[in-house]
């Protein structure tokens, strides 16, 4: 069972929640774009198959590192408060990758807004400053690295407008990677960012 599987963190635009099986449908519906896979680098499944990533996340506490060791859906606020209907809410979601098998102080971090009318509306950045936050606090993260495509514009400046600085480019993956330590001008700008985010106990 995952770190965050009873967590939710509730910012100002966002809630996130954990990846629950009535995610799986519209989550695997977003992942059908061409577009979304390239951005994220993923490789298409079926819907049974995301079924069955989705169970071995919750399930497995010993899960391989392709999958996500902590990961939450971004729910937009205003649809939540609106409908009360997570699914409908649903616009994207946030995870951390624990790729190093002697550190897990180090975390790879991706953000994926998949539906586009709630692209460049902030959630992105909030997404990514309270998953930051949560991993350092209740994680012991101290170092984020992002890899992400030479052509993702988007999401190279919001990384850099976070304090990310590049490290490396990979002209085989078209991709550059950038990290991010955790020191404690990092740490206080974080909590200043998410200075009304609450935590609170997630049952569905």
């Amino acid at each position: 069972m995952k770190h965050n599987w009873n967590t939710c963190i509730v910012g100002d635009k966002l809630r996130l929640v954990p990846y629950r099986e009535k995610h799986v449908p519209r989550y695997n519906q977003w992942m059908q774009s061409e577009q979304l896979r390239e951005l994220t680098a993923s490789e298409p499944l079926t819907l049974e198959q995301e079924y069955q990533m989705q169970k071995t996340w919750a399930e497995d506490a010993d899960i391989h590192s392709v999958l996500p060791e902590c990961t939450f859906i971004v729910l937009s606020r205003q649809l939540h408060d609106a409908t009360g209907n997570e699914v409908d809410a649903m616009v994207g979601d946030v995870n951390l990758f624990f790729n190093d098998p002697d550190s897990k102080a180090k975390a790879e971090l991706e953000v994926m807004i998949a539906e586009a009318d709630w692209r460049r509306k902030g959630l992105g950045v909030e997404a990514v400053v309270l998953m930051m936050r949560y991993a350092i606090e209740h994680l012991s993260v101290d170092t984020f690295v992002v890899k992400i495509g030479f052509a993702n514009g988007t999401s190279i400046r919001l990384f850099q407008s976070l304090g990310f600085e590049e490290v490396g480019r990979s002209e085989v993956f078209q991709e550059v990677t950038m990290e991010l330590r955790s020191d404690e001008a990092t740490r206080q700008r974080l909590t200043e960012q998410s200075q009304f985010a609450t935590t609170e106990s997630y049952d569905d």
